[in-house]
């Protein structure tokens, strides 16, 4: 095996969820890239049809569907359409999910529990359902989307959200133990800021996104904010045979952010 041939993913088929939010999009575009056969899923309709397009663009063939993976059946289903639709099922990228930011006594309750299902149930369904047809394979790569908040906490309403990617990380690790066995490998990328639709006023010129952004960058040893390439490197690695002998790993994506 040659040094190139180890991230070699060429014909995989890819399920990835969240595809037309912003580490969906990375994902999608990388993996199209490199030769795999994707099954694009997520909730908005026009989103969806424009990052498959894209993908086809690259050469990619895509099985894109409409919905959100937000209970068992859904989960199971998409996993079986993969399989139908290319014969497979060799990576799952988990990247859907959402955050609602409040301080503690202004977050409802019921807030609380749809950042949890959206982040932690969804994650741990849609490995459930991968691993099963994996396990009969021999053979399965699952990259699960934490953050740097499930290692550090945040004084900005972040509650929620630092609590469902600090069980992502629980989920990572305990899959990543119980599935090594089956030739399966569970990792999680982690990243920091990175540039997106949601982060796009935090690399703009105006004083309060200087002042943040600042403030942001005396944390980050690199020095700047994240890009969307920054997490195509990590993601093939996760999803191609050279991460086999990584599982259960949380790999942060942050510039050093969470090193400092």
């Amino acid at each position: 095996m040659t040094p190139l041939s180890m991230f070699d993913v060429t014909d995989n088929v890819a399920l990835i969820t969240g595809a037309s939010g912003a580490f969906g999009m990375v994902a999608a575009r990388i993996l199209a890239g490199a030769g795999c056969k994707l099954v694009l899923v997520a909730g908005n309709q026009t989103a969806l049809d424009e990052i498959a397009g894209e993908c086809r663009g690259l050469g990619a063939e895509v099985t894109a569907i409409n919905t959100r993976p937000t209970d068992e059946d859904i989960c199971n289903d998409l996993v079986a359409r993969a399989v139908t639709a290319y014969g497979s099922l060799d990576i799952l990228v988990v990247a859907s999910g959402m955050n609602k930011v409040a301080l503690v006594n202004d977050m409802a309750p019921e807030t609380f529990s749809a950042v949890m299902d959206a982040n932690v149930t969804q994650s741990w369904l849609l490995a459930r359902a991968a691993a099963g047809h994996m396990k009969a394979q021999g053979s399965g790569k699952i990259v699960l989307v934490s953050s740097a908040r499930g290692l550090l906490g945040h004084p900005a309403g972040y509650s929620a959200y630092c609590a469902s990617k600090a069980a992502v990380d629980g989920i990572t690790k305990a899959l990543g133990c119980e599935l090594g066995p089956t030739g399966i490998t569970v990792n999680a990328i982690a990243p920091t800021v990175f540039r997106s639709p949601l982060t796009a006023w935090m690399y703009e010129d105006t004083e309060e996104a200087t002042k943040i952004r600042q403030g942001f960058l005396a944390r980050v040893p690199k020095g700047r904010l994240g890009e969307p390439e920054d997490l195509s490197g990590p993601l093939l690695f996760l999803a191609s045979k050279a991460s086999d002998f990584y599982t259960g790993h949380i790999l942060y994506a942050d510039g050093g952010y969470t090193a400092g």
